[in-house]
């Protein structure tokens, strides 16, 4: 077997004895359902949740809800995830197409951790974007230090509908999310 070969090889079952966030989607509104699944087996997941009001029998609630109907994270190797996948029907992966195949998208690290950071701070003022729907090549990609995002990266663009510049942070091939910096003391470009 040429050496190029056996290197491809050995890489791609490397990677799949890691654990690796997947993009995952729960049919008929069961993400909730599926979080609790995944965390009685000891996986790790992440659902982004938003607070909303509800009206239940004339009175109104706060509830949790999907921040994003039927997406759900899910942090594990690869093969323990299809073990968990035949288990339970409504659990599908998010794919995109590679080679003419289509192939479960993998969230790298920084970008999930910039995700969660913005999506746990919701303060009503996030845009949710489907992918391809911004061009973020035309933005400077950027890091916020102080304020409520310290630390976060993303790409720094004015975003249509609203007045001030927002950060884009992006899970390639899922969605991205627009957030205002208002509150950010410096901004670095990279």
């Amino acid at each position: 077997m040429p050496a190029a070969v056996h290197n491809v090889t050995a890489d791609k079952s490397i990677r799949e004895s890691q654990p690796q966030w997947f993009a995952m989607r729960a049919t008929y509104h069961r993400e909730a359902a599926v979080k609790q699944l995944l965390d009685m087996q000891g996986i790790e997941s992440y659902l982004p949740l938003r607070q909303v009001i509800k009206t239940v029998r004339g009175r109104k609630v706060r509830t949790m809800a999907p921040l994003v109907s039927s997406l759900l994270f899910v942090y594990c190797e690869r093969e323990r995830l299809n073990q968990f996948k035949a288990k339970v029907q409504h659990l599908q992966y998010m794919t995109h197409p590679v080679d003419g195949r289509n192939v479960p998208i993998i969230v790298p690290q920084q970008q999930m951790d910039d995700f969660k950071v913005v999506t746990r701070c919701d303060n009503g003022n996030l845009v949710f974007f489907k992918p391809g729907e911004l061009d973020l090549q035309k933005g400077a990609h950027v890091r916020l230090h102080g304020g409520t995002f310290d630390g976060l990266e993303g790409k720094f663009m004015k975003v249509t509908g609203k007045r001030n510049r927002h950060v884009v942070v992006e899970v390639k091939d899922v969605l991205a999310v627009a957030v205002d910096c208002a509150d950010a003391q410096f901004v670095e470009v990279l």
